[in-house]
């Protein structure tokens, strides 16, 4: 009969079976951390490209928005600069309109070819103040009241050589402020009143913006159009041309 086995010998083989079982445990825990350390080091990588890519566009975006701002400030300068050139043209053209009513104003009894059936102003000097007085109030900016005062001037002095000028401020009162059916009335009835006369491309002008500011394109080209070909060598005919795209 076999002896039976110590106690030490029994503790030798139990440490015998359970020394593999802990080294697999150990070799388990080794990789399961490796895995980890390598799972973190490539989630860091990661995070790291995005917040690099995150920041390049956030500079990119800041970039855009400042160069935006600079232009839309080069296109305020743009705008102001254009509406002050605007208005020094206008300014000369109603100076040179000032001169000439105050010239024609002082002549036009003297000035009327013989046979002329219309009478001379009653008061050329009224005529010529009250010509002036609506010019100021456009000056002035005063459009509803320019446009009372070129309508009464155009009623008292029908027959002046300064009416067709009233008629197209007229014109041009009723525009600046956007009433722009009122403006192309005005305009037309100078073509018809006064056709030779030398506001005639400008009010043919006036009538194509209003037609542009109101979409329509179609009419807009063909007043152009028509201020190419009844007047070529008035200078409007080349803002026409440029509209157009005409060289």
């Amino acid at each position: 009969m076999r002896a039976p086995l110590s106690l030490a010998a029994l503790l030798g083989m139990a440490l015998l079976l359970v020394a593999p079982v802990a080294r697999a445990g150990l070799f388990d825990d080794t990789v399961a951390r490796e895995q980890i350390a390598n799972i973190k080091q490539d989630s860091e990588q990661k995070f790291d490209t995005v917040s690099k890519a995150q920041l390049e566009l956030s500079t990119q975006i800041l970039g855009l928005r400042e160069e935006i701002s600079r232009l839309n400030g080069e296109i305020e300068t743009l705008r102001y600069e254009n509406e002050q050139l605007k208005k020094r043209q206008q300014d000369l053209y109603l100076d040179l309109d000032s001169r000439l009513a105050r010239f024609e104003g002082g002549s036009s009894a003297s000035a009327r070819p013989p046979g002329m059936t219309a009478p001379p102003s009653a008061d050329p000097a009224a005529e010529s103040r009250a010509y002036e007085e609506a010019l100021n109030q456009f000056r002035a900016s005063k459009y509803k009241e320019a446009a009372a005062a070129f309508i009464a001037f155009v009623n008292a002095y029908p027959d002046s050589d300064m009416a067709p000028n009233a008629q197209f401020w007229l014109g041009n009162a009723w525009y600046a402020q956007n009433r722009c059916q009122e403006a192309m009335e005005a305009q037309l009835a100078l073509l018809q009143e006064w056709p030779d006369s030398s506001r005639a491309p400008d009010a043919m002008l006036v009538i194509a913006n209003c037609q542009r500011d109101m979409k329509n394109r179609a009419a807009e080209q063909r007043t152009l159009k028509e201020i190419m070909t009844k007047y070529p060598d008035a200078s409007v005919a080349d803002e026409a041309k440029r509209r157009l795209g005409v060289r």
